[in-house]
């Protein structure tokens, strides 16, 4: 009843506000107050409507994380960064470069889409991404949605993490960063980077590699990571792209002498974009873009011949190879007129993917699955007097599950010049990873018939700077998930089969806090409530977070951060979690030279400060206390 209100509420909200008077514009008293918490690119967001908008103006709850702040976290992974947000979950094993699952509020981890410069990150095996293939030295800022976002991108229930990389460089004058890192178990982590013009090109180029012993458990990390960005000037009002990556990540998983075996994997990450932007007219902007990602993913159990029951060392006991080939295209014209911003849109996909599962003298399993994607998508930013009014809707159609529309309704309101509400109705879905339909496993078979999971969600939030030297923001959230995932263990011939079963209502609340500098400090304050509904398979029924840190930033002297935060995760004890206190991180950089653009600064991290115990499973424990430093070059 409460979903129904809601939604006709807003119905009726949209009709009214098309009776107001002309758009509102921002005052300048509002930005200048706006400014003490946000840089004036982070003013404007892409992620919500697929084109750049003020965040004032997205119903969605959306975070920004931007590069300056990546470097102040000292942050070698992305899920070290995301793990920082408010209402987003990440379970690690906290180790140097360790793979991470993905939570926003409580969803699974297939239902977050990841993105890099729209590019979709998730395996179609699993429909999980992993991010420690991505370098976090090439990201300019990453926009996450919280909440299904799927009437601008698809399948994507939990939300989406969009990862916009650093742009091509506009001067003659090259610049760019070279830093290099050096801790605890010889982890190392070294990057350069370089932007500018050559002619009329733009370029940005980056190189980086990344190396370990492993922190605990022989949990050794490398990768080598390339990346390289090109703006090419067609004509006076259009302009192409072009971007290459790659990246290599190998990891080991560690040793388990209880089992006698050792864990180790690998990744395999290459992609291309090509982009053409074109404005048509005043009013009228077209993009296109193409893409092509070729990703791979290895993991081997071996042997450590300490028993002789798993053979001697070295000994291949369990071997799974997923390899996937995705070409894509996706276009868009965008009107603006008058209080209108309106976009129509369309996606292709086609995907191929190669899987492996291998045990000796037990199961061997290959299959060659496809996906073809196909979509179309609408959405307008209507801004009447304090008022924005965004109704979208997409139509997703994929060769396994058939066709999926995606309606949205969203909504802000400026209550004043420093305070903000905001609203949304969406329905959104998430498809079933290709490993579940035609793959399979040891004990698994696959389930063809297996369809779409379904979700409406509502939220409400606010946000406001009334008191001058402090920004809150507040959202209300609800999920009813209809045909969820569920593993059933009683399938056909005595093996495990994932079919859709029963509804799980995901819901709750956030709340965050900032301060603006005050003698060069700032506080910051997050947490996130979530209740589930049934309690999921392992157990939890609630779970919450809480993160707290402090800044001083002294500009051209020092800067330092403490940030702690904790999740209380409400397993069964089975699993030999331990979570009960809080992971503080410091943070320093220090200016020891500088001149113009150009500086010299030394920099130092003190992980896990006071040696706390966050795990999930008691085989995969965090490291304790432990630290690192390095020098950070700018010219």
């Amino acid at each position: 009843m409460l979903a129904c209100s809601l939604y006709l509420s807003l119905l009726i909200f949209s009709a009214l506000t098309f009776l107001g008077p002309p758009a509102f514009a921002q005052s300048e008293e509002e930005m200048d107050i706006l400014r003490m918490y946000y840089k004036e690119k982070d003013l404007v967001v892409s992620s919500a409507t697929r084109y750049p908008k003020p965040i004032s103006q997205a119903a969605e709850n959306i975070t920004v994380v931007t590069a300056n702040e990546i470097e102040m976290m000292n942050a070698h992974t992305v899920a070290e960064v995301l793990n920082r947000i408010p209402g987003f979950f990440v379970v690690s094993n906290q180790d140097f470069g360790a793979s991470s699952i993905l939570q926003i509020q409580g969803s699974e981890d297939r239902h977050v889409l990841v993105l890099v410069d729209g590019v979709e990150w998730n395996f179609m095996a699993g429909g999980t991404a992993v991010t420690n293939s991505i370098p976090v030295g090439i990201i300019e800022r990453i926009e996450v949605i919280k909440g299904p976002a799927s009437s601008a991108w698809g399948s994507s229930l939990g939300g989406v993490v969009n990862i916009i990389t650093k742009d091509a460089g506009t001067d003659k004058k090259p610049s760019g960063s070279v830093q290099a890192s050096y801790g605890k178990k010889d982890c190392q982590d070294y990057r350069a980077e370089a932007a500018g013009m050559a002619g009329p090109v733009g370029y940005y180029l980056s190189a980086g590699s990344q190396d370990s012993d492993g922190l605990k458990s022989s949990r050794d990390f490398d990768t080598y990571n390339l990346y390289s960005k090109m703006r090419i000037p067609i004509a006076e009002k259009v302009t192409a792209g072009l971007s290459v990556g790659y990246s290599q990540p190998d990891m080991g998983y560690g040793d388990y002498i209880m089992y006698d075996f050792t864990s180790e994997g690998m990744e395999r990450a290459f992609f291309t974009t090509g982009t053409l932007n074109a404005a048509l007219n005043s009013e009228v902007n077209f993009e296109l873009s193409l893409y092509h990602f070729r990703q791979k993913h290895a993991l081997v159990g071996e042997s450590l011949g300490l028993t002789g029951n798993n053979g001697p060392k070295g000994e291949v006991l369990d071997q799974q190879i997923v390899d996937e080939e995705t070409t894509g295209a996706s276009s868009k014209l965008i009107w603006t007129h008058g209080i209108h911003t309106a976009l129509l849109g369309a996606d292709i996909h086609e995907g191929d993917l190669d899987q492996e599962r291998y045990i000796p003298n037990f199961f061997q399993l290959r299959t060659h699955p496809e996906l073809r994607k196909r979509s179309v998508f609408v959405n307008d930013t209507i801004v009447i007097d304090r008022f924005s009014i965004i109704p979208g809707a997409r139509y997703d159609y994929d060769s396994v599950t058939g066709s999926f529309l995606s309606p949205s309704l969203g909504a802000t309101y400026k209550i004043s010049e420093n305070s903000l509400v905001r609203g949304s109705v969406a329905r959104g879905f998430n498809s079933p990873p290709l490993s579940f339909t035609s793959g399979g496993g040891f004990f698994l078979d696959p389930n063809p018939a297996l369809d779409s999971e379904e979700v409406w969600s509502y939220q409400v939030g606010a946000e406001s700077t009334a008191l001058r030297y402090l920004w809150i923001k507040g959202t209300i959230f609800r999920h009813e998930i209809d045909d969820t995932i569920t593993l059933d263990y009683r399938g056909p011939a005595n093996n495990d089969q994932y079919i859709n079963k029963g509804e799980i209502t995901r819901q709750g609340f956030e709340l965050e806090a900032q301060t603006a500098p005050w003698h060069d400090l700032s506080f910051l304050a997050g947490y996130c409530y979530v209740d589930l509904d049934p309690t999921s398979e392992s157990g939890s029924s609630n779970i919450y977070s809480y993160s707290f840190g402090v800044e001083y930033d002294g500009v051209e002297t020092l800067k330092a951060e403490l940030f702690g935060r904790y999740v209380w995760w409400d397993l069964d004890d089975d699993f030999g979690a331990r979570y009960d206190d809080f992971i503080w991180d410091l943070n320093l950089i220090k200016n020891i030279w500088s001149r113009q653009t150009n500086a010299v600064d030394i920099f130092a991290t003190i992980h896990n400060l006071f040696d706390g115990a966050h795990y999930v499973k008691g085989w995969d424990r965090n490291p304790g206390t432990w630290a690192e430093a390095g020098i950070r070059i700018k010219f």
